[in-house]
């Protein structure tokens, strides 16, 4: 049988209960405020992390155009040396491979490329001082073109036949491409002394050419 509860205890309890309900309220309001701060700061973290991403996407973006800049202006400016070198320079192969540890900008080095190479001398004309020599090319081609050309007459005669004709015909195309071949030795003298062969020293070497031919085919004919 129940017994009864004094109005004392009663109250006391009650006291009590409403004090476990405002502490569990209070740690109520307390966890619901933590957990929107929380999700504050996940949203401003989630926020800051994807402006990073794009700030990172839009730095590679950048940094892949002016690689492809760099690659093609330095590809641009090794035909531009090979060029320069002449013969020398179609010994070269590809663009050097990029070297690696060096922080300069690699734009301000290849403008400092660029006006080294405006600096360098242009290739010009060989000058007149040159002209014995491209005369003596000429000369050297059509005594070259004459001596092949009295092989193959003195082969059509030793063979007789149809070569005894064939031949001496032979012999006087490659007598009369006697003075183109003195641009042979001109064209490499040019490339030596990193110059173009105009239409000046061409000339040179043609005359000179076509004066020995002529010469020796009056005299050895």
């Amino acid at each position: 049988m129940n017994q009864p509860v004094a109005s004392e205890t009663y109250a006391a309890q009650v006291r009590r209960l409403a004090d476990v309900s405002a502490r569990v309220h209070a740690q109520r309001e307390e966890a619901q405020s933590w957990h929107e701060r929380q999700c504050v700061a996940a949203d401003r973290a989630v926020a800051e992390a994807e402006e990073q991403v794009e700030r990172a996407e839009r730095e590679l973006a950048d940094a892949r155009e002016l690689q492809e800049r760099v690659d093609a202006e330095a590809a641009h400016l090794w035909q531009l040396l090979r060029e320069r070198l002449g013969s020398a320079g179609r010994r070269l192969t590809g663009a050097p491979a990029p070297t690696a540890g060096v922080d300069a900008d690699p734009v301000l080095l290849l403008g400092q490329v660029r006006e080294l190479l405006d600096r360098t001398r242009q290739p010009g004309e060989l000058p007149g001082s040159v002209n014995p020599l491209l005369a003596a090319c000429g000369v050297a081609g059509a005594v070259l073109a004459y001596a092949l050309g009295a092989v193959a007459r003195a082969a059509g005669v030793g063979y007789g036949g149809d070569l005894a004709v064939g031949m001496p015909v032979l012999a006087l195309v490659v007598t009369l491409f006697g003075p183109l071949v003195g641009l042979v030795p001109a064209k490499m003298l040019a490339d030596r002394r990193n110059a173009v062969l105009g239409p000046r020293p061409i000339t040179v070497v043609l005359a000179a050419g076509l004066a020995a031919t002529v010469l020796l085919l009056v005299l050895f004919r």
